[in-house]
């Protein structure tokens, strides 16, 4: 009897998680065009640019990052959840920051399902790169758990939308309104309850690892960095590259943490951490990156 509360609890909150993604995707693929392949075939310059930035250079930055005589400071859990972040890109909250903050989420949508597709591949690849680089054993990461999580949050619910949209044209302006708003209840619901159980945990890790935080920090401003050199000279298109390279996906890190790290609980914190640390950041870099545009 004492277990099942805390058992109840985390079967909860997973279900809300993936309630959360899934509906999101699903509303984002209603909304999206039919012609998203014949976009991609246009852009295909700025897509191979997009995924060598956020598959590759964000993760060799982050490497180069560990490898620095300062990071010889940093706990295990920081160190490790730096890792994980920078490997995993292909954030799914990235299409509500892209519309939030003046960036095409339309564009954002067409990048980020370029990048889960190609995380299957990356993920396994950076993952042995940094295992090699720091001595690390049992992270044989397959693309198989890759191809399962990214699948299932991403790219089903997408494809399911854009489907529905193509068969079901009338139904989809029904619905396209209330599920919009369906999503934003059900993420403003997650972030509350998230805050709620892990802010007792990250605020005596903000204390002890300020370090990590700066570190953090670095981190997201050069995959912000890395973003805006990319894309072209069009504001909405810079402001949806830099989302796209600087948030990485927390789901897949979390899920990576808990299969080959599950003795240190503490890496999930810290990948919390860099979460909220890319937040508060990216917010104001892009309203200034967009400041300068106007000007």
């Amino acid at each position: 009897m004492s277990l099942y509360p805390p058992v109840a609890m985390a079967q909860a909150s997973t279900l809300l998680v993936s309630a959360t993604l899934f509906t999101i995707m699903f509303a984002l693929g209603l909304g999206l065009p039919g012609d998203g392949l014949r976009v991609v075939r246009q852009r295909w310059g700025l897509v191979l640019r997009v995924l060598v930035g956020s598959c590759l250079l964000v993760p060799l930055a982050a490497l180069l990052l560990l490898k620095l005589p300062v990071s010889v400071a940093l706990s295990p859990a920081a160190r490790l959840a730096i890792g994980l972040m920078a490997v995993c890109p292909s954030a799914p909250l990235i299409l509500r920051k892209a519309g939030n903050q003046g960036g095409d989420r339309q564009l954002a949508a067409l990048l980020q399902g370029c990048a889960a597709v190609a995380a299957i591949v990356s993920v396994p690849l950076m993952a042995d790169l940094y295992s090699s680089a720091f001595g690390l054993s049992g992270w044989d990461v397959g693309p198989a758990e890759v191809a399962l999580q990214v699948g299932r949050v991403q790219i089903l619910p997408l494809l399911a939308g854009l489907a529905l949209r193509r068969w079901e044209p009338q139904l989809v302006g029904r619905i396209q309104g209330p599920l919009d708003r369906l999503a934003n209840g059900l993420l403003l619901l997650l972030i509350v309850l998230v805050l709620i159980k892990t802010g007792p945990l990250l605020l005596p890790f903000v204390g002890r690892e300020l370090l990590a935080l700066a570190l953090m920090a670095v981190m997201v401003l050069v995959a912000l960095a890395i973003g805006l050199l990319l894309a072209g000279p069009q504001p909405r298109e810079r402001t949806t590259v830099a989302l796209v390279t600087s948030m990485r996906n927390p789901g897949l890190a979390l899920l990576l943490a808990t299969t080959y790290a599950p003795s240190q609980p503490s890496v999930k914190i810290a990948v919390l951490a860099y979460l909220l640390v890319t937040v508060l950041l990216s917010l104001p870099v892009l309203r200034w990156q967009q400041g300068q545009g106007a000007a």
